[in-house]
């Protein structure tokens, strides 16, 4: 065994090791708590948008559990993997013109391919050390600077660490330290499900491994081999960790670092894996992921800490420090832990540092998880430990995807939007081959599920699985939104005429194809679900495909208004601009059923769940645009009348998307009762595994769908900055659905479309000043409480307005 002996002087200062916080306010927002975390859901997240850390800030044992965004299983996806699926389209479209929708469900079955495959846990690292009894213990995560700590006292020891995960340095940094010299032992190992090694050399441990040939969807138990290695090419990882000790003695055995008889000591921790793109192979062309990780430790090493730290906090906080949000009188600054916090609001409490701190959790979960190119935020956004995940934490497209996304624009986070909008195009890619080989159609398409290999195919294991899910097919036209709103929010011209135009047009063309005339002499979609919701048939029975649902229209109706609008910008005109005109004019309309609710498919079917969690027939109202009141009033009131059947009680994810919608109504009470609901306090998944508990907020604040999901914390950061403003082009509506509880407060930094941003202060229910900063001349029309003001704008001048 190798013995180093380290012999720098070191003594801590008792003022480093901060107890409880005397009082939270708006300048120091922290989830805290008074014990170590016991399950996942208590553990709280780091990450740099591409390496995730969960701290779970044990005493005599530290666990933390490791994710990188690129590590998934499988290989580059096969889009020629049901070459003659298009082949059974006439026959499926004859049974839907006869209204045999039973039929056309059996039929549609032959129109699906592979499952997506699954995002995959690194490893866990374990700290060990040696009598430790954690007395007055403090554990937090601090929003402001993205860094975690943890103290507690050991008899008279003091003992603090510090946790962060750098993006410019590409390290977990991890600082532990005690006010006694001599007295700090520990040993750090590593463990992994997947299939990996452990080495130490040249005084670094190393985990190297590859990801699973397959991870089968958790919920699917078809065979045995679910999780299965073997020799086919898969991504592979390293991780390595370094330790720097300032003072103190290092060890070796054959798996694990040992570090004795010292104060204090700096941890780094690197990670990387092979993958270098959605269609390249991961091994023959792969990056080499070991030399990566090597330098990245090797180079993080020669720094100081300070200066490590110092480089983190800057970079997080050029996009963290934009938003500023308060809700100045009704401040709670007494000292509670945010568990407790979250039980007490449960009760009916109130507490509006922790309702402004989760639109501001949500902010920091999107810049820790989504940085990586054309790899963005997955349905657990960076952090699972799952070797089969809840439904693979892949890609979800028929909402869950694209509501990790609303908050991104309005929210000031512009650039952590691109990662999906890449995705986007390489989606489009393979998109391409699943709209010829499935449907014999132009464009491109994509479906329920995708996956780091950019899968657009149907899923369901090639005729197994339900086409409640496995056959919705209008994943390119509600992704291809996003495209125009990056554009809408930036006015970046070059963005739209070569990135964002192209894609649009090509999930357009498939939309274009997928139209026939309904029995009104309307179009209408043929293969057409409602995203994983049916219908009773006329004979009583269950189904789900039909013709020309809500959703399929409203999408395809937002899809077509965003590429003329695109077209007029761009200068276009052609024979293809004429035809989404004219099927513009030609789409079947919006129809309201008996019950004065929106309905959701062509006929006003029963539905067998009418407080089903989906509502993607209101897409139009929220997230697209064209229903609204000046156009669509009638429409407005029945989506709310479909919202008030389905009720208030659903998933996290729902939770998030229906305060949206209500915000939209412009009914800012009940977006806020809902609001509240999204912060039930849910107990985590291992502690009380009944998921009909239905949605809220575990204790680390994470989204519980349940299990935990992430979508609903940017669901609901992106409600509350619809709550403050709404706006198009070229009007901003102001506290268009403030509700009555946030009777005062202000916010800075939030974006409205146009590329302006505001700043708002209301009290007493009212606006008073409003300050709005361009990055170019134009004029836009502020409206509040139905009043409007026009107003110009000068590059980055800023326009400072009272007394609307």
């Amino acid at each position: 065994m190798k013995t180093i002996r380290i012999t720098l002087f070191f003594l801590a200062s008792l003022s480093l090791f901060a107890q409880k916080p005397i009082q939270d306010d708006y300048n120091t927002l922290k989830l805290w708590y008074e014990r170590p975390a016991e399950f996942f859901e208590e553990a709280l997240p780091l990450g740099n948008g591409k390496t995730g850390a969960m701290i779970f800030g044990g005493i005599s044992s530290e666990k933390i559990y490791l994710n990188d965004l690129t590590l998934w299983s499988g290989r580059p996806v096969d889009p020629y993997m049901n070459k003659n699926a298009y082949k059974f389209i006439p026959e499926i479209k004859q049974a839907l013109q006869n209204q045999n929708f039973s039929l056309a469900d059996s039929l549609i079955k032959n129109i699906q391919g592979k499952f997506s495959e699954s995002y995959a846990p690194l490893g866990t690292l374990l700290i060990d050390y040696k009598d430790q009894k954690g007395e007055h213990y403090y554990r937090d995560l601090d929003l402001n600077k993205a860094i975690a700590h943890v103290t507690y006292e050991n008899g008279d020891e003091k003992i603090s660490r510090e946790y962060f995960v750098s993006n410019p340095d590409k390290v977990i940094a991890i600082r532990i330290k005690s006010n006694q010299n001599q007295s700090l032992n520990f040993s750090i190992h590593y463990e992994s499900q997947l299939k990996s090694q452990v080495r130490i050399a040249n005084g670094l441990l190393y985990l190297e491994g590859k990801a699973p040939t397959k991870a089968e969807p958790n919920y699917y138990k078809k065979r045995e081999d679910a999780i299965l290695f073997d020799e086919s090419p898969t991504t592979h990882f390293t991780s390595i960790v370094k330790i720097i000790p300032v003072n103190g003695d290092l060890s070796y055995s054959d798996s694990a670092i040992h570090y004795s008889n010292g104060s204090e000591a700096i941890l780094l921790v690197s990670t990387e894996t092979s993958f270098n793109g959605f269609d390249k192979d991961p091994v023959l062309e792969g990056k080499n992921d070991l030399e990566i990780c090597e330098a990245n430790i090797h180079l993080a090493a020669q720094k100081a800490y300070e200066s490590l730290k110092n480089n983190h906090i800057k970079d997080y906080q050029q996009y963290f420090n934009r938003v500023h949000f308060e809700l100045a009188s009704l401040q709670n600054k007494e000292s509670i832990s945010t568990e407790k916090r979250l039980i007490r609001y449960m009760e009916g409490g109130k507490d509006p540092y922790l309702e402004a701190m989760y639109f501001q959790y949500g902010r920091y979960l999107l810049i820790s998880s989504s940085r990586t190119p054309g790899v963005p935020a997955n349905l657990q956004g960076l952090w699972n430990p799952y070797i089969q995940p809840p439904w693979s934490s892949n890609y979800t497209v028929n909402i869950n995807v694209e509501e990790n996304y609303w908050p991104a624009e309005i929210t000031n986070l512009s650039e952590m939007h691109v990662p999906f909008l890449e995705f986007i195009s390489n989606l489009s890619k393979t998109g391409e081959i699943t709209a010829k080989t499935f449907y014999n159609a132009p464009g491109w398409a994509a479906h329920h599920n995708s996956d780091i290999w950019a899968m657009s195919n149907p899923v369901g294991d090639f005729g197994k699985g339900d086409p409640v899910w496995a056959n919705w097919n209008m994943g390119g036209a509600w992704t291809s939104t996003h495209l125009w709103e990056h554009y809408l929010f930036t006015v970046d011209e070059s963005f739209l005429k070569e990135k964002a135009y192209p894609i649009m047009k090509g999930a357009a063309e498939f939309c274009l194809a997928m139209l026939m005339k309904g029995p009104n002499g309307k179009l209408v979609t043929m293969l057409s679900t409602s995203p994983e919701n049916k219908f009773f048939t006329q004979d009583g029975k269950q189904a789900a495909t039909s013709f020309g649902s809500t959703s399929d229209m409203g999408m395809i109706r937002e899809l077509f208004m965003d590429l003329l609008e695109a077209e007029k910008i761009l200068g276009i005109e052609n024979e293809f601009s004429k035809k989404i005109k004219s099927a513009l004019e030609n789409l079947h309309p919006y129809q309201i059923g008996k019950n004065g609710s929106l309905q959701e498919w062509y006929y006003d079917f029963e539905e067998p769940e009418i407080k089903h969690r989906h509502q993607s027939h209101l897409f139009g109202l929220y997230p697209g645009h064209h229903i609204n009141y000046e156009s669509m009033p009638e429409i407005v009131k029945a989506s709310e009348k479909a919202l008030e059947i389905k009720g208030d009680e659903t998933t996290g994810w729902s939770k998030g998307w229906r305060i949206n919608l209500w915000a939209r109504i412009k009914d800012g009470d009940h977006a806020y009762k809902m609001y509240r609901e999204l912060l039930k306090y849910v107990a985590p998944d291992k502690k009380e595994t009944n998921y009909t508990r239905g949605g809220g907020t575990y204790p680390n604040l994470w989204d519980a769908h349940p299990p935990f999901q992430i979508d609903g914390n940017f669901g609901g950061t992106a409600a509350v900055a619809e709550m403050i403003i709404q706006s198009s082009l070229h009007k901003i509506d102001l506290l268009p659905a403030i509700p009555e509880e946030w009777t005062e407060g202000s916010i800075k930094g939030l974006k409205a479309r146009g590329n302006i941003e505001l700043s708002i202060r209301w009290e007493k229910g009212e606006l008073k000043s409003l300050e709005l900063i361009s990055k170019r001349a134009q004029e836009t029309t502020l409206i509040y409480k139905g009043k409007e003001k026009k107003v110009s704008l000068e590059p980055r001048k800023p326009l400072l307005i009272r007394n609307f």
